[in-house]
């Protein structure tokens, strides 16, 4: 069997603006990203659903980021999935791929039964904004919370934003006939577009006290987001992540009382940013006999990327502080 033929609106994210409601958002569907995303590790089944779930949540996010800049999405916690780490890195050219890449760490020991998100204990859920050399990053985190990386994260925009942001969700292996069995994932996120910048103050209804849309949203903009999101609740987890529904028919059966406006679609793609280069870099800043201390009984030192696999082996006399090493010329 193989994957099949590549469908037009896979590895997309499509943005939006519902004119009736003053919402903007997002669609996506993911296959290829995931796959390439997955195949790198075996992870076990709830490791694999969130690292899914991440990698969903960053299309759907960072799809808003500018050119060239970096967007990453990180959980850390106490729970036998320490980190999950997702990178969204904005296109170098209009037109242009986004590269999205992500990875997990975790105990397999302390992996117990239950639902993925169980796995994460207490911890955080964080995004920065990286806009390049010479521009200070963007940083915002919240608490794991509500059950689910997606109620983290609109936990997060209410929170840090006081922006009311809602998502829906589906990911998971598909086993379409006459085609290998491999993951998909499907997403819609809303955000309400304010005519003004929101204070929300005191208390939130939320977990611990914490923010919700709700108390964000006021007067007639309260039933707008309401309406929306009534809408939003009748989608089904096939339409979301089923290849026969295009993008755009999906967001006419939801929205369409809405007046729904698209724009210019995002292509993502699964991508890595590590070169030998930019390890050599890392490593320039230890001495020779730290360096020394890294060398495997073959000679060389290695290392490997955690996000795409890559190995790399170099010599130790190249290595280090002093050693006068080619520095990454460019890139991302």
């Amino acid at each position: 069997m193989t994957l099949g033929t590549r469908i037009a609106w896979d590895d997309t994210v499509l943005p939006f603006q519902l004119d009736h409601s003053d919402t903007r958002g997002r669609i996506t569907r993911l296959d290829g990203v995931l796959e390439g995303i997955l195949r790198q590790h075996d992870y076990p089944p709830p490791v694999e659903a969130l690292v899914a779930e991440m990698a969903l949540l960053t299309a759907l996010i960072g799809q808003s980021i500018k050119l060239r800049w970096k967007l990453s999405l990180q959980v850390q916690t106490d729970g036998p999935v320490r980190m999950i780490a997702t990178d969204f890195f904005g296109p170098e050219k209009e037109g242009q791929a986004a590269w999205i890449r992500a990875y997990a760490s975790y105990d397999p020991g302390r992996l117990a039964d239950g639902p993925a998100f169980d796995q994460l204990g207490q911890g955080y859920f964080g995004i920065l904004i990286d806009q390049g050399k010479g521009m200070a990053p963007y940083q915002g985190i919240t608490p794991l919370t509500g059950g689910s990386l997606r109620a983290s994260a609109e936990t997060y925009f209410a929170q840090s934003e006081q922006l009311p942001t809602r998502f829906a969700l589906s990911f998971g292996r598909s086993s379409e006939p006459g085609v290998a069995e491999h993951w998909r994932a499907g997403g819609i996120m809303l955000q309400h577009l304010p005519k003004a910048s929101p204070h929300a103050a005191g208390g939130g209804s939320g977990e611990g006290g914490l923010l919700e849309a709700g108390d964000i949203v006021q007067g007639d903009d309260r039933e707008n987001w309401r309406r929306v999101n009534l809408l939003l609740d009748t989608v089904e987890d096939l339409e979301l992540i089923g290849p026969g529904l295009p993008l755009t028919d999906l967001l006419v059966r939801l929205f369409h009382e809405e007046q729904p406006r698209v724009f210019d679609t995002q292509p993502v793609r699964f991508g890595c940013t590590c070169t030998e280069a930019r390890v050599r870099e890392a490593l320039s800043i230890y001495p020779p006999e730290e360096i020394a201390e890294m060398v495997t009984e073959a000679g060389v030192v290695t290392a490997d990327c955690q996000f795409c696999g890559a190995h790399y082996e170099m010599d130790p006399a190249t290595l280090g502080a002093g050693a006068g090493n080619e520095q990454d010329g460019g890139g991302r």
